[in-house]
């Protein structure tokens, strides 16, 4: 099987496992998927990840978060950007998502960020995914 999103496949296996209430899951090894991993953890929607042998490839092993009723704390994480339809933005069209609840991913020329600190910067850039 090919895969063409390889980021879209690891949102999806996120979004999944939160939904059904499993402590962690499994994402393929990669430096952007590393990047992405590293957002959702300082902005608390995931526990943490580590780095885990699969035979000679590394994955990586994320730890899911949830409220003190069982509830996902990570409500909707969407893809925005596809490999067939790339979507960029300039650091004026940057909004807030969710009333500042929910955030943007960038992969901007200065690295993968969130869109909050990607305006303080003044720099714009592919928007990678959405998550809420």
């Amino acid at each position: 099987m090919s895969m063409s999103d390889p980021i879209a496949d690891m949102l999806t296996r996120i979004r999944n496992a939160s939904r059904a209430g499993h402590e962690t899951c499994m994402v393929a090894n990669s430096k952007l998927k590393k990047s992405i991993l590293e957002i959702l953890k300082d902005q608390g929607f995931i526990k943490g990840f580590e780095t885990v042998k699969n035979g000679k490839f590394e994955d990586y092993q994320i730890a899911l978060k949830y409220q003190s009723n069982k509830k996902p704390v990570l409500n909707e994480i969407n893809r925005v950007s596809k490999p067939g339809k790339r979507v960029y933005i300039d650091h004026s069209e940057i909004r807030a998502y969710r009333n500042n609840i929910g955030i943007v991913i960038l992969s901007t020329s200065k690295g993968v960020m969130t869109g909050k600190k990607a305006k303080k910067l003044n720099v714009g850039g592919e928007v990678i995914c959405r998550v809420f």
